[in-house]
C-alpha cells in the first residue's frame, strides 16, 4: 500500500458528491437578496427561490418521493419549472421533463416507461395531459399524483386535473433545512426522451456529476460573468435546458422566464430586463435576425446568444453579426447533456473578413473543457480520421459529460458505447486545426449517382438567398440517379421567388450534382425547440431513407 493511501481517508470534510443542487444553496447563502427569477409580475430573490424549491422538496418527500423516484413535469418556462430542477434532484429523485407539444399517447408512454410517481403540470396542457392520464391508467394501471400549476401569467383556458395545487402545496409545507443532493454523484438526476422518429423514444439517463460539470462548462465556455440576466428562449424540457437552470444558479444570475417564443416578446424582454444571455436553435435566432429593426431599438447592452440544435446556416451567423449579437456555436445531443463541444473562437479570427469568420464559426468545434474526448472516428475500425477536412467519419464523445445510458434498453446502450466512445450518429470531418465540422446525420446524406451530397451544404446555399426564411433538403428517389436533392422552402413574409430562381441561385454556389432538382414551397414541420423534422419530410418525399 502506498504511503499516500495510509491515514488519508475520504471523509465528509474532504469529499462531497458533485451535484448542481449545491449551486442553489450557495447562491441563496451568498446572494440571497439578489434577483433570481422574473416572470411577468412575479419576482423572486435567490433566498425566495431556494425557499420555494425547499418547500416543494418537502412536499414531494411527504408524498413518498425519494432516491430513484421519477417526477414528471409538463411545464413551460416558468418559475415552477426552475424550482422543479432544484427540488427534485435535492431528494435524489429523477426529473422527467415532458415535451409540451407531444400528443397524449406518447406522453402516457413516456410516463409509464419511466414509472412516474408524481406529475407537475400546467393547467394550459390539461387536454393532452388529461387524455394521457386516462391512457396511463387504462392501459398500464398507473396513476401518478398530479400537482396542478395555475400560472399567474397564463390567461387562457385551463383545467385542474389533480387534488393538489402547486402554490397551496408550497404554503402547506415548511422548507427543508437544506437541499442536500445525492450521496453518490453517479445517481440519476434526469431522464429525457429522444424524439422517437425511429420507433419508441429512448430514455436518456443523466447523472449528477455530468450535470454539475456541464453547468460549469457552460459558464466557462461563454466566459459568463457573475449575475448574468438569462432569457429562457430555450425550452427547459429540452435536455434540462442544456443544464442552464443550474448554470444560472452557479453564477447567481437571473432567470427571465417566457411562456412563448416570438420575436416581439423576446426583444421586449431583452429591452425591459436588460437580458445579456440566451440560448436557442437556429430558427429562433432567425426570428431575431428577420424581426423589424424597430423591435430591436433600445437594446443597448451586449447580447450574447448560444446556438445549437442543428448545424446553423451561415446566413444566420452572418445576420446575427450584422445586428451586433455575439453568437457562440455549441454542439451536442441529449446523450451529452446538450452541448459538449464548442466552436471556440480564437483571437486571430477577428482579423478575418465576415465571410471567413462565418465559415470558422459555423463549425462544431472542439470538446468542452471538462469533456474528455470529441473526435471523428471510423465507425468500423474506431481509428481517428485524418485531420484533412475531407475524410468523413462519425463524430464521437467520451467522458463525464456523457449519459449513463438508455433506460431499460441495455442493447441500445451497448451499441451507443461500442468501442469505448459514444456514437453520435452525426457524420463529419476533422479540419487541419482539429476542429470538427459536421457534414450530416448519417440518415440525411443523399447518395446521387454514387456521390455523397450533404443536405446541410445544400441548405446553406439556399439560406444565402435573401427570400428564404427556412429550408430543408432531403433525398427523393430517382430512377436514374438513385436519389436526388429535394428542397422544402418557407419564404420570408412578403418575399416572392420562384423555384427556377432558387435553383439558379444554388447553381452559382454548388457543383451541379448537388443542386436541388425540385423545390417545394411548403410549411416545414418543426419540433417545439425549433428543430426541423426531416423524418416527416422524408416521408413526404417518399425517400429511400424514410423507413429507418
Amino acid at each position: 500500500m502506498s504511503i499516500y493511501e495510509q491515514g488519508l481517508p475520504r471523509c465528509a470534510a474532504n469529499h462531497v458528491a458533485l451535484s448542481p443542487v449545491s449551486f442553489v444553496e450557495r447562491s441563496a447563502e451568498v446572494f440571497g437578496d439578489l434577483p433570481a427569477v422574473v416572470h411577468g409580475r412575479r419576482r423572486y430573490t435567490w433566498g425566495q427561490t431556494r425557499d420555494r424549491a425547499a418547500r416543494l422538496a418537502a412536499a414531494l418527500r411527504k408524498h413518498g418521493v425519494g432516491r430513484g423516484s421519477t417526477v414528471s413535469a409538463m411545464l413551460p418556462n416558468t418559475p415552477e419549472m426552475v424550482e422543479a430542477h432544484y427540488a427534485v434532484p435535492a431528494l435524489n429523485a429523477v426529473l422527467n421533463t415532458l415535451n409540451t407539444r407531444l400528443d397524449a399517447p406518447l406522453l402516457a408512454w413516456q410516463m409509464n416507461h419511466c414509472e412516474a410517481q408524481v406529475l407537475i403540470t400546467d393547467t394550459e396542457f390539461a387536454p393532452a395531459i388529461g387524455e394521457a392520464l386516462r391512457i396511463l391508467k387504462a392501459e398500464h394501471g398507473r396513476a401518478p399524483l398530479v400537482i396542478d400549476v395555475a400560472d399567474s401569467e397564463y390567461t387562457g383556458p385551463g383545467v385542474r386535473l389533480g387534488t393538489l395545487e402547486y402554490e397551496a402545496l408550497l404554503a402547506a409545507h415548511e422548507p427543508l433545512p437544506r437541499l442536500e443532493g445525492p450521496a453518490d454523484e453517479w445517481d440519476a438526476i434526469a431522464v429525457s426522451y429522444t424524439s422517437g422518429t425511429t420507433g419508441d423514444p429512448k430514455g436518456v439517463v443523466t447523472h449528477h456529476r455530468g450535470a454539475y460539470l456541464n453547468a460549469v462548462c457552460n459558464a466557462t465556455t461563454w466566459t459568463m460573468p457573475q449575475f448574468p440576466r438569462y432569457l429562457w428562449t430555450l425550452p427547459m424540457f429540452h435536455c434540462n435546458g442544456w443544464c442552464f437552470p443550474w448554470t444560472v444558479a452557479l453564477q447567481g444570475g437571473t432567470h427571465v422566464c417566457l411562456r412563448r417564443v416570438e420575436a416581439k416578446v423576446i426583444l421586449d424582454a431583452m429591452r425591459e430586463h436588460r437580458v445579456d444571455h440566451y440560448c436557442a436553435a437556429p430558427i429562433v435566432h432567425n426570428l431575431i435576425v428577420n424581426a423589424p429593426a424597430a423591435l430591436r431599438e433600445g437594446i443597448a447592452q451586449k447580447v450574447r446568444g448560444m446556438v445549437a440544435g442543428a448545424a446553423p446556416p451561415a446566413a444566420m451567423i452572418e445576420g446575427m453579426a450584422r445586428i451586433g449579437f455575439e453568437i457562440t456555436h455549441v454542439y451536442g445531443l441529449t446523450e451529452t447533456y446538450g452541448p459538449a463541444g464548442v466552436c471556440a473562437q480564437r483571437p486571430a479570427w477577428a482579423a478575418a473578413d465576415l465571410s471567413e469568420q462565418t465559415r470558422l464559426n459555423g463549425r462544431q468545434g472542439v470538446r468542452y473543457a471538462l469533456q474528455e474526448g470529441m473526435s471523428v472516428l471510423d465507425a468500423e475500425s474506431m481509428a481517428e480520421t485524418p485531420a484533412d477536412g475531407q475524410t468523413m467519419g462519425e463524430i464521437m464523445f467520451r467522458g463525464n459529460i456523457v449519459m449513463k445510458g438508455y433506460l431499460k434498453n441495455p442493447a441500445a446502450t451497448e451499441k451507443a458505447f461500442a468501442g469505448g466512445w459514444f456514437h453520435s450518429g452525426d457524420l463529419g470531418v476533422l479540419e487541419p486545426d482539429r476542429y470538427v465540422k459536421i457534414k450530416d446525420r448519417s440518415k440525411d446524406i443523399i447518395i446521387s449517382g454514387g456521390e455523397n451530397i450533404s443536405s446541410i451544404e445544400v441548405e446553406d446555399a439556399l439560406y444565402r438567398h435573401p427570400a428564404v426564411l427556412a429550408c430543408a433538403v432531403v433525398a427523393k428517389p430517382d430512377p436514374k440517379w438513385g436519389e436526388t436533392p429535394l428542397a422544402y422552402v418557407e419564404l420570408k413574409p412578403d418575399a416572392a421567388v420562384g423555384a427556377a430562381e432558387l435553383i439558379a441561385h444554388c447553381k452559382s454556389l454548388l457543383a451541379g450534382y448537388k443542386v436541388p432538382k425540385e423545390i417545394r414551397f411548403e410549411e416545414i414541420p418543426k419540433t417545439s425547440t425549433g428543430k426541423i423534422q426531416k423524418f416527416a419530410l422524408r416521408e413526404r418525399a417518399k425517400s429511400a431513407s424514410a423507413i429507418e
